[in-house]
């Protein structure tokens, strides 16, 4: 049996944590929270305002609704954070600190807790500075064998821990209805006008389901490439906006298809999982780790543009949804996702060097 252990959790700063959160690392963390904390852990978790948690709370401020003020809350979400880490009775209460944020792992020094980050974005997504000097105290890892390769430079990734998803949650269908899905964040990136070019060149009905973030650049392109094809005399395709887990589940469930049309190199896929789980092909472009979640004319396709894509969609019936649910039960359950983070845990905590928990993984 695993020793308890007493782990803060750091969200990104802007918005709430929440498991209706939009974003794939907010999903994780409110994932990984909650089975770390039925596991009888201690958890806490350091977010804005409004968030949620299975364990503790720690609010650092408000939510912010415009990524202009990122930096100034930023600023405030880290001072917070090492107050509470550094002062008072919370001094030396924490076994570890689990930064999801992509950011406050950058104030380790600062701590005499370990600090253990995930790296859930692409290598050229981050500074390069970032990574030139790490104190003996932060250690990383990544989300999926692909994208550790980029990181294979520095010593202080201590292994790979691919997402889970809680595979009991989403309902299998063997039999699909006819209407393709797209999910996630509506913003360029993501690529979901791809998404509605295949339903052009397929004839299928689509379904946007997602969240447009109040930024400004996200808010423009929504207006600019997507707004124009809702409505008017072709309903072909529908926009959904934040979905809640219900209906999410459900539209994953009955998708023919789910499109993962990614523009960047995607470090993990977390529809993908969610999809697959409910027995529902995938189809992604060859980008970043989706050839690692998604097994080509097995529980899906791995295309190299829109028109294999669309082609893609009518070979569908060839995959199996017994394959696919089989393929997460295996690969990308919550609890194996928990129990190699458990195992992580411990070799942090005890260790005196990254080097050391290199050595060991």
């Amino acid at each position: 049996m695993q020793k308890r252990r007493t782990v803060m959790y750091v969200a990104y700063p802007l918005l709430p944590l929440s498991e209706e959160s939009c974003g794939g690392a907010e999903q994780m963390l409110a994932a990984l929270e909650r089975e770390m904390a039925w596991r009888g852990h201690r958890t806490v978790i350091a977010a804005c305002s409004g968030s949620k948690a299975y364990g503790e709370l720690y609010s650092t401020g408000p939510e912010v609704l415009d990524i202009d003020g990122f930096k100034e809350r930023n600023a405030e979400h880290q001072r917070q954070l090492l107050m509470l880490l550094r002062h008072g009775k919370a001094r030396g209460e924490f076994d570890l600190v689990h930064d999801k944020s992509g950011h406050f792992w950058q104030s380790a020094r600062y701590l005499d807790v370990p600090v253990l980050a995930t790296l859930h974005l692409p290598r050229s997504f981050y500074p390069a500075s970032a990574f030139e000097s790490v104190p003996p105290n932060l250690y990383f890892n990544c989300v999926s064998v692909t994208q550790s390769r980029s990181f294979a430079d520095l010593p202080s990734v201590a292994s790979v821990v691919r997402n889970g998803v809680a595979v009991s949650q989403f309902p299998f269908i063997e039999e699909k209805q006819g209407f393709l899905l797209w999910m996630g964040r509506i913003c360029e990136e993501k690529g979901p006008h791809l998404a509605i070019e295949v339903a052009r060149q397929t004839g299928l009905p689509l379904i946007l389901a997602g969240q447009v973030y109040p930024f400004s650049y996200h808010e423009e392109y929504y207006l600019r490439e997507i707004r124009p094809y809702l409505g008017g005399d072709d309903p072909r395709v529908c926009f959904i906006e934040t979905p809640n887990m219900r209906l999410k589940r459900r539209l994953l469930s009955e998708a023919r298809a789910v499109l993962i049309s990614s523009l960047v190199d995607e470090t993990s896929s977390l529809v993908a999982m969610e999809a697959m789980a409910c027995g529902t092909p995938a189809i992604g472009f060859r980008r970043g780790a989706i050839p690692e979640v998604v097994i080509d004319g097995e529980t899906g396709f791995i295309v190299d543009d829109v028109d294999e894509m669309a082609n893609a969609v009518w070979q569908t019936r060839e995959i199996n949804p017994h394959a696919c649910r089989a393929h997460v039960e295996a690969n990308y359950s919550v609890e194996r996702m928990a129990d190699e983070y458990e195992e992580l845990y411990e070799r942090v905590i005890s260790s005196t060097h990254p080097s050391e928990v290199v050595r060991a993984a």
